[in-house]
């Protein structure tokens, strides 16, 4: 499905389904696209997660019944998704700036949230840096966590400082590498990518794993291999210092080369950040790229 289509079928989804159990990840069902790449387009397009547009609209819908006052809060509370009243009234508040009681005196303090309009804007600036290539199938190694849906630009940063502070800066500094693990961080590279997987885990969330090129040897514990089948992928150059020049390509990847193209569409859900290793990531020239699986149409 071409994409601005499939991001406007997805707020038709949740709008149709807002009051459900599993809405976001039916949404993804009905548009036939990965869900990591979904959630990820939709956030980067609309600047909201497809949790919290759920939320925020289930919020301002129940504002509308607080000023009707034709419900009581532990029914609003079950009806719009909440577990307890109280869970509902903090976050209730949160949004409002005010209770369900209060807000029904001064129905004024309602913050609206409606439905989102996806439209396609064109922008002047620079053309992106892509290079289309059919790679053979592959496997990379490496050390993987579980990682939200909702906050991964935040949370990645964090977990590539904690495997370079704990397992490259002392090869870096010197140390031999003695642990079956310590030789695959080195010989293997690991730390060349960054993969985003989004099979096998639970609804809202993605595997993302730190790797290297994998040779072969018997897997160390604590590392996994993964295969990605053969392919063809359009790479994206970044020029710039970590992560703000990844993060602003693939900003750009989902608001201006997906919208629209008339020649390819997402193959699976994964992809991959290449990162050079011959200059420091703060350089104002560090290279590095995104790498997108895609299929022709």
């Amino acid at each position: 499905m071409e994409w601005m289509a499939a991001l406007r079928r997805t707020v038709d989804y949740l709008e149709e389904h807002l009051l459900e159990e599993g809405v976001v990840e039916g949404a993804a069902q009905s548009v036939y696209l990965s869900p990591l790449y979904l959630q990820r387009g939709f956030k980067l397009v609309t600047g909201y997660s497809m949790g919290e547009y759920v939320r925020n609209r289930r919020l301002y819908l129940a504002g509308l019944e607080a000023i009707a006052g034709r419900e009581k809060v532990i029914d609003l509370a079950y009806w719009y998704g909440y577990d307890t009243p109280e869970s509902f009234s903090k976050a209730f508040s949160r949004f409002h700036g005010v209770s369900p009681a209060q807000l029904r005196q001064c129905p004024e303090r309602l913050s609206p949230f409606l439905p989102l309009k996806i439209t396609l804007t064109i922008k002047g600036g620079y053309g992106m840096d892509c290079t289309m290539e059919k790679m053979v199938e592959f496997q990379l190694i490496g050390t993987e966590k579980e990682f939200s849906l909702e906050n991964p630009y935040q949370e990645l940063p964090k977990f590539w400082d904690e495997f370079i502070k704990a397992e490259c800066m002392p090869l870096w500094a010197g140390k031999e590498a003695e642990t079956a693990r310590e030789k695959a961080v080195r010989e293997c590279n690991i730390g060349e990518f960054g993969v985003c997987i989004d099979e096998g885990c639970p609804a809202g969330r993605f595997r993302y794993m730190i790797a290297g090129r994998y040779d072969g040897r018997e897997v160390p514990e604590g590392l996994t291999v993964f295969t990605l089948p053969a392919l063809e992928w359009a790479r994206f150059r970044c020029s710039g210092p970590m992560p703000e020049a990844l993060q602003s390509v693939n900003t750009r990847i989902f608001q201006e080369w997906l919208p629209g193209n008339p020649e390819f569409e997402i193959a699976q859900g994964t992809n991959i950040e290449w990162y050079s290793t011959e200059k420091e990531t703060s350089a104002p020239d560090y290279e590095s790229e995104i790498w997108i699986p895609v299929k022709r149409k």
